[in-house]
């Protein structure tokens, strides 16, 4: 497994002492102490932890399908998803989710990871496959903001409408594009002409603050390491086309963790790591929003010592029954059975961050068993956690070798290749993007010499 070490972080014109957590006693709630501070990350070995980060996220993913919408807090349609699984689940039969002819089979049928063998091939899904559309339309355009045009001339030609997509739902019968609620809404309004932002205009979006933006924008992160500054700006427009509101800022929250997963202090264990990481996005969430609430919420459980069941069942009661902080779970359109606001899916994905303690398969586990859309979190932690670890720590980690292939057109279309593609590919189409990012929106540079970005701090030094 490559050293930990090498994925190296130098600091000029900066004490030592701040070298830890992003300078963290120094520079955390004033900015960087001088404007000479500048940060030294390796192309090589972002490039393998870029790697990590598809690994991880399709393993979580598809292990998180397994119960996805299976638990949902409440009976469900035909007496389904009533009461949760906890970690005694793990391994057992899986249950009907709310949805009718829902029975899994084969390698669905029990709750447990899913795995794809050396030589086969990972399937897209929607928590994966509008970020692969976004890594191909930044990797295109050369240039880190996409632009209103770029984003729905992309979706228009990447992402199948109900008319045109070739893709049966489960039943045989109805026609099925992968898009959920406000995507699928934002996708409507783009074929009639509509840009980004406006189509989250929740007088145009009514679904503006449903989950979508959390399934699709994390990538963002990546593109920017060590600036959350610049990764809030550059995933910006991407978030308010499908999301607003606490849905917009949940789906920051998710952009600054994985913009902060490169510079954590590597000598403190995982779980320090990754509650340093979502402390430090906890404070871009508005205080008066009801998803710094939950934020709190999971939190307080977390360090009383309450079980993550506990805390989920909290959770469900606070929220989910009792709406409290202003949270209002239920969807506008009742006819869309199963859709629920943003927060009760970051609250879960909250409780499996903590519980999980930056253990990639611990943290895969608590979110296949937390209930709701059960494969929204796993994918955004795995994704982290695989980024975190880097190729050969997720291997390591499972004790086993993966497939490295992605079959993008299991769900998207348009794409070379039969919409066949790699990890490899993929991770260098981002280390291009992050070239571009960390030249154009940093002010910084790529050095040939030492295959190193070397990153300004200030953002000042952007300009």
């Amino acid at each position: 497994m490559m050293s930990r070490s090498t994925f190296y972080i130098s600091l000029s014109a900066i004490s030592l002492m701040c070298v830890a957590v992003l300078i963290s006693a120094c520079s955390n709630e004033s900015g960087p102490a001088n404007e000479d501070q500048e940060i030294t990350i390796s192309r090589r070995d972002y490039e393998e932890r870029f790697y990590g980060f598809w690994l991880g996220q399709c393993i979580a993913n598809w292990t998180g399908i397994v119960t996805e919408m299976d638990k949902i807090g409440g009976e469900g349609r035909e007496g389904r998803g009533a009461g949760f699984y906890t970690r005694e689940d793990w391994g057992k039969p899986d249950q009907p989710t709310i949805w009718p002819n829902s029975a899994n089979n084969g390698k669905f049928s029990r709750i447990d990871f899913i795995f794809e063998d050396e030589g086969g091939v990972w399937g897209a899904d929607d928590d994966t496959d509008i970020e692969y559309i976004y890594l191909a339309l930044m990797s295109a355009s050369k240039t880190g903001l996409l632009s209103p045009e770029e984003i729905r001339d992309g979706w228009l030609k990447h992402i199948y409408s109900d008319e045109n997509t070739p893709f049966l739902h489960r039943d045989g019968v109805t026609p099925e594009n992968f898009l959920w609620v406000s995507n699928q809404t934002a996708h409507d309004l783009m074929r009639e002409g509509v840009l980004p932002p406006d189509t989250s205009d929740p007088d145009l979006n009514p679904f503006y603050d449903m989950i979508d933006a959390q399934l699709t924008t994390e990538i963002f992160g990546l593109f920017a390491p060590a600036r959350s500054d610049v990764a809030l700006e550059i995933a910006d427009l991407p978030i308010r086309t499908v999301a607003r509101e606490n849905a917009e800022w949940i789906a920051e929250f998710y952009v600054v963790m994985h913009s902060l997963a490169s510079i954590v202090d590597e000598s403190k264990p995982m779980a320090e790591q990754v509650k340093w990481m979502a402390g430090e996005a906890r404070k871009n969430l508005p205080e008066d929003s009801y998803s710094a609430k939950m934020y709190d919420f999971v939190l307080e459980q977390y360090e009383s010592g309450a079980t993550w069941e506990a805390a989920r069942d909290g959770l469900h009661e606070k929220y989910q029954v009792r709406q409290e902080d202003g949270y209002l779970w239920a969807t506008k359109d009742q006819a869309c059975n199963g859709c629920f606001a943003a927060g009760i899916n970051f609250g879960a994905s909250i409780v499996s961050l903590l519980y999980g303690e930056g253990d990639i398969k611990e943290t895969i586990k608590i979110g296949t068993l937390a209930g709701w859309d059960s494969d929204n979190p796993t994918a955004t932690w795995g994704g982290l956690l695989g980024f975190m670890l880097g190729k050969e720590g997720v291997e390591e980690a499972f004790g086993r070798k993966f497939a490295d292939r992605f079959f993008i057109h299991r769900t998207r279309g348009g794409f070379p290749n039969e919409g066949i593609d790699d990890f490899s590919s993929m991770a260098r189409r981002g280390i291009d993007v992050v070239d571009t990012v960390v030249v154009e929106q940093m002010g910084g540079r790529v050095d040939p010499e030492s295959d190193s970005w070397l990153i300004p701090l200030s953002k000042e030094e952007t300009h």
